[in-house]
Parts: structure tokens; C-alpha cells; sequence
């Protein structure tokens, strides 16, 4: 029997929210770990995003879908009920998947954003890593099925699987295992037809992932406990990374460690233990 090998997706979420995380997803993969990121076509600082990749070309980009808790691409009478009073998407995800799911006036609206975001990311000229979304809304079958209906047409080939096995979560974060195993059972069914849909659409996808349960807090002693105990197969390690604090920032993730988390993806240390898991370190595109 063929061995199974260690692969490592490192990636860096929010690319294009501001100018301190372009800075900091550029930077961890210049002199760090980090192979790819994710980018939001709805936000301020897109462009100075989509600049800093052109000018980087081994720098792996994918679309990173904002349908929640963030801004539109669409006009908002394309798209009314999907908004805010004020223009934004709405920011509860359990009354946003409710209406998803049950309101088919809805689902068309999210079909035209939906394309609209994947339309941008193609005009870039960027090649499409994979896709995710913002709060892991791709879980939601609606939207994940919207995704790879419209994602058919710009190239899709991988999309991220956020499945963060909670012993060896529990164990790295030294936290209580029980939370994360009951969150584990919670999102499985999700998981689980994720995965069936993504394998008939012949679509590729990590095996496992980190950085859920600790979103926001992916500090240096966390990823060497991490990657010190890799799972075979494909993992991905996600980030939130930035070289320092802003506005854009603190007022959607106030209390996530963007520096720290910016630190780890550059520390030698944990460029050192990367090799030593025998992980070779690799982007969706060459799953």
C-alpha cells in the first residue's frame, strides 16, 4: 500500500480587508509559511491586494466569498434582500442560513452576488486557487451548491473543507475537548455533504483544517503543537494575519491576535518544524 504524505496549505484570510493584512499575507509568504490566500473583492483595499499578488506570482490566490457580515459587490436592488438598513450584508449567520435555505426569492439574489464576486475575481487576471467563504458559509448547502453551479464557469477546481478533527485540536490548544467535539458532531452532517457534493463535482478539497475552533488565535506555540502532530494527508492551517491594527480591522475581528498570528507565519522556528513534520508545503491548486 502506497504511504499516504504530509501536505500543508497555509493560508491568510481576508486578503484585501486593509492595508496591514495585505502587508502581512505578502510578507508571510515572501520570508514565512504561508502559500496562499483569500481574497475579498468587496472590500477597500482589493486592489492594493490584487497589485501585491501580481507583483508576486507564486503567492496562490483564491476567492474568499463574503455573503455575511460584510459589503456587496451587486447594486442593492439587485440584491434587497440580502442588506441592512445600511447597505450591508446581514451579520446574524443563523437568520441569514435560515432564510438561504427557505426563501427561493432569496437564493436567486444570492446566485446574482454570488456570481458577481466570482465575475471580479476573474476580471483580476489572477488564476483561482479556491474558493471558501467568509464564516465558512460555503458549509450551508445552498450556498455551496450555488458555488459550484456558478463556479463552473470561472474555473473552479478546490474549495476548503473545514474539517478540524477536535483530539488533536483539544490537544494543541490545550483546551477542553469536549466543546470541540461537540461542534465537531454539530457541523458533521455539513461536513459530510460538503464532501459527497464536491466528490460528484469532481472538485478538490484538504482533508483536514485548523484554525476554526482557534480563529483569530493561531499563535506561534499553538502551530508548533499543531505541527508537531500533522495528520497524513492534506491540512490546511488558516490565518487572520496583519502587521498591525486598523479600523477596518478592529471593527470586524477586535479581539483576534492578527499580530501574533503574523509573527508565527514568519517565525524560523516554525518554518524549522514545518520541514521537520515532513509536510511538503503546497497551495489548492496543486492538490
Amino acid at each position: 500500500m502506497k504511504d499516504i504524505l504530509k501536505s500543508l496549505i497555509v493560508t491568510g484570510d481576508d486578503f484585501g480587508l486593509a492595508l496591514p493584512v495585505n502587508h502581512a499575507i505578502v510578507e508571510a509568504h515572501k520570508g514565512g509559511i504561508l502559500t496562499t490566500a483569500s481574497l475579498m473583492v468587496g472590500e477597500r483595499y482589493f486592489m492594493d491586494a490584487v497589485d501585491r499578488a501580481r507583483r508576486n506570482p507564486t503567492l496562490k490566490v483564491g476567492l474568499h466569498l463574503t455573503l455575511v457580515e460584510g459589503l456587496p459587490v451587486s447594486k442593492p436592488s439587485q440584491i434587497p434582500d440580502l442588506l441592512d438598513a445600511n447597505g450591508s450584508f446581514f451579520s446574524q449567520l443563523g437568520r441569514s442560513g435560515f432564510r438561504f435555505f427557505f426563501r427561493p426569492k432569496i437564493r436567486k439574489q444570492l446566485e446574482t452576488e454570488i456570481r458577481a464576486q466570482f465575475e471580479i475575481f476573474s476580471k483580476t487576471g489572477l488564476l483561482l486557487d479556491h474558493v471558501n467563504a467568509h464564516n465558512h458559509m460555503h458549509l450551508h448547502p445552498t450556498v455551496l451548491r450555488l458555488i459550484l453551479k456558478v463556479g463552473k464557469d470561472y474555473g473552479l477546481k478546490a474549495v476548503r473543507l473545514p474539517n478540524e478533527p477536535p483530539l488533536r485540536s483539544s490537544k494543541a490548544s490545550l483546551k477542553p475537548f469536549a466543546p470541540r467535539f461537540a461542534s465537531w458532531i454539530f457541523l458533521s452532517p455539513w461536513m459530510y455533504l460538503l464532501k459527497m457534493l464536491l466528490q460528484r463535482a469532481r472538485i478538490r478539497y484538504n482533508d483536514f483544517f485548523f484554525g476554526m475552533e482557534d480563529s483569530g488565535a493561531m499563535t506561534a506555540d499553538l502551530v508548533l503543537r499543531i505541527l508537531k502532530n500533522l495528520p497524513e494527508g492534506t491540512t490546511e492551517l488558516c490565518f487572520h494575519p496583519a502587521t498591525n491594527r486598523s479600523k477596518e480591522i478592529d471593527y470586524t475581528m477586535p479581539n483576534y491576535r492578527h499580530e501574533e498570528e503574523f509573527r508565527a507565519l514568519t517565525s524560523n522556528v516554525i518554518l524549522e518544524a514545518a520541514r521537520a513534520a515532513g509536510a511538503k508545503r503546497i497551495s489548492f491548486s496543486d492538490l
